[in-house]
């Protein structure tokens, strides 16, 4: 009650589901976020950092591109020319900048960039996870094979606060505090579709505190990113917004007399984080992406996904540790989805060639190479590790049964084999790591699964200890198998 009224003195509303999915009732208006960005569920302090397995200089910020739905690693990273039309499809390998690279002739942007890209082929779910995006999600943002809930609930899975944590989440844990920023930023989405949100994204064991600070964006209006808890309520301006600081601290300083129960320090801690977000110019600067030269953003590409990109530039350049941009698809009634059988992202059951060729390749081509180009200009790319990820690969042999087999030109779910491209971040670039078969159907050469990766990116941020504690006083594994491919760096 103390702390409802607390924030009510202030202007925010509390919404807090107690079911055991919590980590989804975020509601992202403005009230809700602040509430989020305040409240704590417990988690506990991680030993402190070490240097990394040897490394010099740690990264010291990761940017995580995740093409949600499922983007096909035969058709991108990982070509087979002699195979059969039947798998290899339509499409032709082209030469990049790094000897003996080769990826899709739909990527040119990226071919220049050839020279910064580690494509690690040989990735794969051991047949550990349940074929499907819930599981996908889990398994490749924290590391940890999906538990058996993945294949009792499905696509009713949510997220629990039992679930392993996000990557980001350990990431900014460990990492020193940003000054003035949030020290995990995903944007512009939550993936998610009614009435569940795709688990692994969320901090999870670590506690409520250590979750994402969400930016949200519209397609219809790219350059226009709203951060819901930078963003005062109706009525509250920063005077206000001031004055009830003070009346606050005044209640907090009379609470502090008595023997108060030490889940309301940690609060407090949290409440004044909020506070410095929402009265700092400096904080709501950084996420004012119109600011940038127009050619800069017509680079990157004026559209969502090329503005998120440029924005997680922007934001590592600011120090902030970890950014997520989780591609934001179309829609389910957009264009895209009708003509791919889709949600209009990456998930294409349907009308594969087409789909990539017209929409997906050409903008993807063009926002990532934009990135990778930017940083290294700006002399960021071996301080920041870029990786490109998604929940699976596609099936090999054309032909999905939703979309007519293979008249319908796609390509089903295919978790036994995807690509995992890493570049900057101590990464040399320029090479491959592992190899599939013939078809692109199995890997056959250094085979790896998610955990494998998730350590890798632990391993060049600085993090070696990869153990917790949870609110419960329990000690437990981070990333439960797996070691890092130093082999990349």
């Amino acid at each position: 009650m103390f702390l409802q009224c607390a924030l009510w003195f202030l202007g925010i509303g509390i919404s807090l589901d107690i079911l055991p999915w919590a980590l989804d009732i975020f509601r992202m208006d403005r009230r809700a976020f602040l509430m989020a960005s305040t409240a704590t569920l417990g988690g506990m302090a991680m030993p402190s950092l070490g240097a990394a397995g040897g490394r010099a200089k740690p990264a010291k910020s990761t940017i995580l591109f995740f093409l949600c739905g499922g983007s096909s690693h035969i058709d991108m990273w990982d070509m087979k020319p002699e195979a059969p039309m039947e798998y290899r499809g339509p499409f032709r390998p082209i030469k990049t900048t790094a000897p003996g690279v080769d990826i899709c002739e739909h990527l040119p942007l990226t071919a220049k960039q050839g020279k910064h890209l580690a494509i690690v082929r040989s990735v794969t779910d051991f047949g550990r996870a349940t074929g499907d995006h819930h599981a996908g999600y889990y398994y490749n943002l924290t590391g940890n094979v999906p538990d058996q809930t993945f294949r009792t609930e499905g696509n009713n899975r949510r997220p629990y606060p039992t679930d392993a944590p996000y990557m980001g989440a350990v990431i900014g844990q460990r990492r020193p505090k940003h000054p003035k920023l949030p020290q995990v930023i995903t944007l512009p989405t939550k993936p998610s579709r009614a009435p569940y949100t795709r688990p692994g994204q969320f901090a999870g064991r670590l506690g409520l505190e250590h979750d994402p600070f969400y930016i949200y964006g519209q397609h219809a209006k790219p350059l226009n990113f709203t951060a819901p808890s930078l963003t005062l309520t109706d009525g509250m301006d920063r005077n206000r917004l001031a004055e009830r600081k003070v009346f606050l601290e005044a209640i907090n300083n009379a609470r502090r007399t008595a023997d108060i129960d030490p889940a309301i320090a940690n609060y407090t801690r949290q409440q004044q984080k909020a506070f410095d977000l929402l009265s700092s110019t400096e904080t709501a600067g950084a996420f004012d992406i119109a600011s940038e030269p127009k050619k800069v953003r017509e680079r990157y590409g004026e559209n969502l996904n090329g503005m998120s990109m440029l924005m997680a530039r922007r934001l590592v350049e600011a120090g902030v540790p970890f950014v997520t941009v989780f591609w934001k698809v179309d829609g389910i009634d957009s264009k895209l989805a009708k003509k791919c059988r889709s949600a209009g992202g990456w998930d294409t059951h349907g009308n594969n060639f087409n789909c990539l060729k017209t929409d997906l390749l050409p903008r993807f081509d063009q926002c990532y190479s934009a990135l990778l180009e930017d940083l290294a200009q700006r002399g960021l790319l071996d301080s920041t590790l870029v990786m490109l990820t998604s929940e699976m690969g596609r099936k090999p042999k054309i032909g999905d049964p939703r979309s007519g087999g293979t008249t319908g030109g796609g390509r089903d779910h295919w978790t036994a084999c995807q690509s995992i491209v890493l570049a900057g971040g101590g990464i040399r670039g320029g090479q491959t790591f592992g190899k599939t078969d013939e078809f692109a159907e199995y890997p056959v050469e250094k085979i790896m699964g998610p955990e494998n990766i998730a350590h890798t990116v632990y391993h060049a941020m600085g993090i070696d200890d990869l153990t917790a504690t949870d609110a419960a006083g329990r000690l437990f594994n981070i990333v439960e198998k797996g070691r890092p491919l130093t082999e990349l760096f």
